[in-house]
């Protein structure tokens, strides 16, 4: 049996896609991202599933692709990276950023290359203190990609995106909470802890309201403000007839925690 690069469990409506390749600090391989993939989508249809958790054993969370993989022999033709994106990547940052629901990122140390760019696609980041971020392209005469360059202009604007692509320095974790790119940094002997209480939280919660949430701050990107209210609108509409919804208000008035159905 081929021994498998990452882990995928379910306990208590939380799923954690862990990455385990720890020895070459979990980069990419072909085999790693197709099942993580496979989990997604697993994740994505199930009604189990509440919140998703990506993280990465060891000491670091991704160093980006594999190298290893694309090693050429003499004479062979140089790889077709923008095909390796679409058939590998691409499905994979859409399966995060289209699923209704929660995605939650432990960054649980170095997040490079494309490993730095699949925690930017998620919901919520959390990070260890010692993590840090690096856009490592441009050190081997590549550019940003798996949404980095959306991800970035999008979250801190253009000159933190151009800098942080062109010079390829490294970011901290409490500057990359400074600057909004991710949730949180919680220094390491917490780390464990706040993941564990976010997703405990998240799967308790509303998940029909976490889908529409995530529905209308994806549309914001693209929309004006009539547009962003006229959406709020027709949201608000299905949510306000969600037994959800009358649970909420039932719990709030009798002074009880709700249990939530995403109904």
């Amino acid at each position: 049996m081929t021994q498998r690069h990452s882990s995928f469990t379910v306990d208590h409506g939380i799923a954690t896609i862990k990455l385990n390749q720890p020895d070459s600090l979990n980069a990419f391989t072909g085999q790693m991202l197709q099942e993580i993939h496979d989990a997604l989508i697993e994740c994505n249809s199930s009604n189990e599933v509440k919140v998703i958790l990506l993280t990465g054993s060891g000491r670091a969370f991704c160093s980006g692709q594999n190298l290893r993989e694309r090693v050429q022999k003499p004479g062979d033709p140089p790889p077709n990276l923008g095909d390796s994106l679409r058939k590998k990547y691409v499905p994979i940052i859409n399966a995060i950023r289209g699923s209704e629901k929660p995605v939650v990122c432990g960054v649980n140390g170095i997040a490079a290359g494309a490993g730095a760019n699949l925690a930017l696609s998620c919901d919520l980041i959390v990070a260890k203190e010692s993590a840090y971020f690096l856009q490592a392209f441009s050190r081997i005469g590549l550019m940003p990609d798996a949404g980095g360059t959306f991800f970035l202009t999008k979250i801190i604007g253009r000159q933190r995106a151009l800098g942080l692509s062109l010079l390829a320095e490294p970011l901290n974790a409490r500057d990359a909470e400074t600057l909004g790119l991710i949730w949180k940094c919680v220094s390491d002997d917490t780390f464990e802890d706040e993941i564990s209480n976010l997703t405990a939280r998240l799967s308790k919660g509303p998940t029909l309201a976490y889908a529409k949430i995530k529905q209308a701050i994806s549309a914001a990107d693209s929309s004006d403000l009539s547009e962003a209210l006229e959406l709020e609108c027709v949201l608000q509409t299905e949510l306000g007839f969600s037994s959800d919804y009358k649970e909420g208000v039932d719990a709030f008035k009798e002074k009880r925690s709700p249990n939530f159905k995403g109904k």
